[in-house]
């Protein structure tokens, strides 16, 4: 892999898989700087069980799943209740509607196909594709994704589901000095770019500063120096909502593609300086 992250210095914000985004930086000629954002609590079995058991009790006409780590997190947990076949095959009843290629692959490795999937990665795509569907009466089962989805729900409920929401993990605030590590490196210039990998990374970070009185400080380091970069579209629309326009984003959700991405962005602004100075003199 080429070095064309020669001398940058990238921060890492997603705790899962950081390693692996650590070693796309390092042989692309960068240096990772680990500065997690975001911590994950995955539920345990009495947080989870009444959850898994009215699934299968229910055996709903529709599963929504959005991520492979919340299903991967509740077929774990059914397993530990010995319930595990018995989850898998309310699901496999069901009319199964799944967000993201992680999910698809999850439910592949069980053996299972999901009727609907979103068109881009996000929620909303995940709502395009199921308007052709009539929910009327339906008892519906959303799996959460570590934050709850009142768009979502609200709008299976006007089209007459009722919904139940299961919530495997929930995203929670790291330690504070790890976010004040991260802002200090950011209004620093200490770092070159900001990897994030989901929308509560930034609104933690956003958040930690707004308590000190540095908020927009942060945003203008966005906007001058240092560059925020998003896996995808839908992490990348978080960060705008946070009011940092400057995103860096791949058009496919990968690791590997966000970085190829940030090269290509320093490799157009070098070119862009060359040019100007070209024609300066």
């Amino acid at each position: 892999m080429a070095k064309r992250l020669e001398g940058k210095r990238i921060a890492i914000t997603g705790p899962r898989k950081a390693e692996e985004l650590s070693s796309i930086v390092h042989k692309m000629g960068g240096v990772a700087l680990i500065r997690p954002a975001q911590g994950t609590v995955f539920l345990d079995e009495p947080e989870l069980g009444g959850g898994i058991s009215e699934w299968i009790r229910l055996k709903p006409e529709w599963s929504i799943l959005t991520t492979g780590m919340g299903l991967e997190a509740l077929i774990n947990t059914a397993q530990e209740m010995e319930l595990e076949e018995n989850f898998i095959e309310s699901i496999a009843h069901s009319k199964i509607a799944a967000r993201g290629y992680k999910t698809v692959n999850a439910l592949k490795k069980r053996g299972l196909t999901s009727l609907v999937r979103d068109d881009d990665g996000s929620t909303e795509g995940l709502l395009r594709q199921m308007e052709e569907y009539d929910f009327t009466g339906k008892n519906v089962v959303v799996q959460l994704h570590g934050d709850p989805a009142p768009h979502l729900v609200s709008w299976l409920e006007e089209r007459g589901a009722t919904v139940r929401t299961v919530l495997p993990y929930k995203h929670i605030a790291p330690p504070e000095e790890q976010l004040q590590q991260l802002l200090d490196d950011i209004l620093e210039r200490r770092v070159d770019a900001v990897t994030f990998t989901s929308g509560p990374q930034v609104r933690f970070l956003i958040g930690h500063a707004a308590e000190r009185g540095l908020e927009e400080a942060l945003r203008a380091s966005f906007e001058d120096e240092v560059v925020a970069v998003a896996v995808g579209k839908v992490t990348a629309q978080s960060i705008r909502e946070e009011g940092i326009e400057r995103v860096v984003a791949p058009k496919e959700e990968r690791m590997g593609s966000m970085m190829v991405e940030l090269a290509k962005y320093y490799a157009a602004s070098s070119a862009g300086e060359s040019s100007e100075e070209s024609e300066s003199l």
